[in-house]
């Protein structure tokens, strides 16, 4: 049986950006919304642009009944075409994936996206020549390579006005100034000093050197010590390229003159203590990160009750398998090593990686979200996204495959960095400015090319690629926007979600902040407490430092090098005693990574799965009632200081007043965009099976609540 809203009557035509072209389209499409098994849908127009796919039902022409949490730029029913991770065609109710020429044509396509939307149209009452099209259109322009300028980057800066928000307060480190005040800002200027040796790219490739060895910087490359970030105690971060395995003797010849230099200099102030790191080694590869995000990703791909309950018997043993969460326990278990090497032995740590673009950024970023407050704030965090990612020179483009040129380059690194930051933030909400609803939408934003920011992969790149001569229409350089100005994608009421109401603005070293810090367990989010694997190493650092003494830097300057003389446990009672004292939401902050501490970033892997949502409770139905008594606390200012009754009133307009949050999802404000959720669809094969079975509540590892398993 086949639920059908009647087709509509009036013309829907999509709203095109500046600088966007209607492709092709294909009318009478009808979209499932598979919920308890039945074919409900709506018919409507599939359009295909140079920038999105689009569906439009008669929804899409009413302004009713608008979601408080809005995109301007992308709809509920729209997909980039970046946004897009494969597409299926089903023939004869068998899925086959669409690539290239086709030769038949599906009966139904399926598109799952990189946000984790499904998306399913029947095609079987569209004309058979508008399906060719629309069908031929969406594969081509999503899942074939091009090239770089064919982006709607380009299109849309040369074709939209620039009305970028001036008042935006990050930092994008594009100039010297940019640089020295940082180094100020963290008294690292006192040992180190921004230099122009990069300027015009003559010397490096990608990024502006930050340090002291300027006066080799011609020999090498890249091969160069980046400073990173100085803490409080004159110790600093440090990060650089490895050495290629394989070069010529001119290249041989180029790197001792680089050793030389460096045993002339650190021998003295402020490199006499160093410890370093080779990341390749110590942490999972990236082919390693990919494979495993791509088998984790597939457990939230569902579009259908029947899939969703028959996986969610296997949760914890399918969750474990991907080794998503364990990969993110031993990211943020490294940056505890990073943390405890510069505030407790006062000594410098330099991060070493092939390119020192990926891991070493993801290290990093989250020592200084650890241990510098700024980074928590919403200006910090992305100031230091521009600094360690964006000049940095991370490969977004290859990284995220926007290009489809080659998926052996792919990797969700950054995806990986969100990840780590969210359980800091979900650990400890008042030491951060920002809200996971932030996190959530800045993971979308990569796949938005309308912004720069996440469209090149480097500096270099984005600079080469800014003149706009080749453009008949272009008579200057183009004037990319940043994502950092959210008032593109968000109007004033949705921005507010993006901001932490709880946020602590001063530190309260209290000891009963530090119990209410810790929040009851979400156990199906997370895997049962296990024994931690045992590390490999031999002490921290230990092997790291003497494979690099003897392989990178030579044995003259091993000597310069400390050796790793602390015991093993010193890093476990760090951590512990760190645990046992009361939490200063301003300082040092270090994760919880034993057992089910780590979780599952629901807002972002959920939101789309009404079954996983729990309506009326969760997080949004305490956050509710703290709202409202922040309100009633701000009416009582207004009456009590007359005088600055408007600048507090403004301050109650903050925050998004969230009424009747018993009519509101766990998911909020995510879930308002998708279908409501019906009752679970139980008899399918595999609780059939469960169904004669008297005891299922001791049965721990095959029985989860259904009331909200994966909540």
């Amino acid at each position: 049986e086949i639920h059908i809203k009647e087709p509509i009557e009036k013309e829907v035509n999509p709203h095109l950006l500046p600088g966007e072209l209607l492709l092709c389209e294909a009318s009478t499409v009808y979209k499932y919304v598979q919920e308890d098994g039945s074919n409900r849908g709506t018919y409507g127009k599939l359009v295909c642009t140079n920038f999105k796919i689009s569906f439009l039902d008669d929804d899409s022409a009413s302004d009713d009944n608008e979601p408080q949490f809005k995109n301007k730029i992308v709809g509920e029913n729209d997909i980039t075409l970046q946004c897009v991770d494969q597409i299926y065609g089903v023939y004869d109710e068998k899925k086959k994936l669409l690539t290239g020429q086709l030769r038949k044509y599906p009966e139904t396509l399926i598109i799952y996206c990189k946000d984790l939307r499904v998306f399913n149209f029947c095609l079987r009452y569209t004309k058979e020549e508008e399906v060719k099209r629309i069908v031929s259109g969406i594969v081509h322009h999503s899942q074939t390579p091009k090239l770089l300028k064919r982006l709607f980057l380009f299109s849309y800066a040369s074709a939209a006005p620039n009305n970028a928000d001036g008042r935006n307060q990050t930092v994008m480190f594009e100039t010297l100034e940019d640089w020295r005040d940082e180094l100020e800002r963290t008294k690292g200027n006192v040992k180190y000093k921004a230099v122009t040796t990069n300027e015009g790219y003559r010397s490096l490739e990608q990024i502006p050197y930050v340090g002291e060895f300027t006066y080799f910087s011609h020999l090498i490359n890249v091969f160069l010590q980046i400073w990173c970030w100085s803490c409080h105690n004159g110790a600093a971060l440090l990060k650089m390229s490895s050495f290629p395995k394989e070069q010529d003797d001119s290249t041989s010849q180029m790197q001792k003159a680089f050793l030389d230099g460096i045993y002339k200099t650190i021998s003295k102030p402020p490199y006499e203590l160093l410890k370093m790191d080779d990341l390749s080694s110590s942490l999972p590869s990236l082919q390693d990160i990919q494979t495993a995000y791509t088998r984790f990703k597939q457990l939230f791909l569902i579009d259908n009750s029947t899939d969703f309950w028959a996986s969610d018997v296997k949760w914890f043993s399918l969750l474990e398998s991907t080794n998503w969460l364990e990969i993110i326990r031993r990211v943020l278990k490294k940056a505890i090593e990073v943390a405890e090497c510069l505030e407790i032995q006062h000594t410098n740590v330099l991060l070493i990686e092939e390119s020192a673009t990926d891991l070493c950024c993801v290290i990093s970023s989250l020592v200084q979200v650890m241990m510098d407050s700024y980074s928590r704030t919403k200006s910090g965090f992305q100031s230091l996204i521009q600094k360690e990612w964006v000049i940095g020179g991370h490969s977004f483009l290859d990284r995220c495959n926007h290009l489809h040129k080659s998926e052996k380059e792919e990797a969700p690194v950054f995806l990986l960095l969100l990840n780590c930051v969210w359980q800091l933030v979900q650990q400890y909400p008042p030491a951060f400015e920002f809200t996971e609803t932030y996190l959530t939408v800045l993971s979308d934003s990569l796949y938005v090319p309308i912004f720069s920011t996440f469209f090149f992969n480097s500096q270099h790149q984005r600079d080469t690629n800014k003149s706009g001569e080749s453009l008949k229409t272009q008579s200057g350089p183009f004037r990319f926007l940043t994502v950092w100005d959210w008032s593109v994608q968000f109007d004033p009421k949705a921005l507010a979600f993006l901001n932490n109401p709880l946020y602590a603005e001063k530190p309260k070293p209290d000891r009963s902040q530090r119990k209410t810090a810790r929040f009851k367990h979400q156990r199906q989010l997370s895997l049962p407490l296990t024994q931690a694997k045992p590390s490999t190493k031999r002490g921290f650092f230990r092997e790291e430092t003497d494979h690099l003494i003897k392989n990178i830097l030579g044995k003259r300057i091993g000597k310069f090098i400390n050796s790793s003389d602390e015991p093993p446990n010193s890093l476990r009672e760090f951590y512990d005693t760190w645990h046992s004292k009361p939490v200063d939401y301003h300082g040092l902050l270090l994760p919880r990574i034993d057992g089910p501490e780590i979780k599952v970033w629901a807002q972002r892997y959920l939101r789309w799965i009404p079954e996983a949502q729990l309506h009326g409770g969760g997080t949004i139905a305490t956050a509710a009632k703290i709202l409202d008594l922040m309100e009633e606390v701000q009416s009582l200012q207004v009456k009590m200081d007359e005088e600055h009754s408007q600048a507090v009133s403004g301050d109650v307009h903050s925050v998004p007043l969230l009424r009747n949050s018993a009519r509101l999802s766990s998911l909020f404000p995510f879930a308002l965009l998708q279908r409501q959720s019906v009752k679970p669809a139980l008899p399918t094969s595999t609780w059939k099976d469960l169904e004669d079975e008297d005891d299922l509540v001791k049965r721990d590892d095959e029985f989860v609540d259904l009331s909200g398993d994966m909540l």
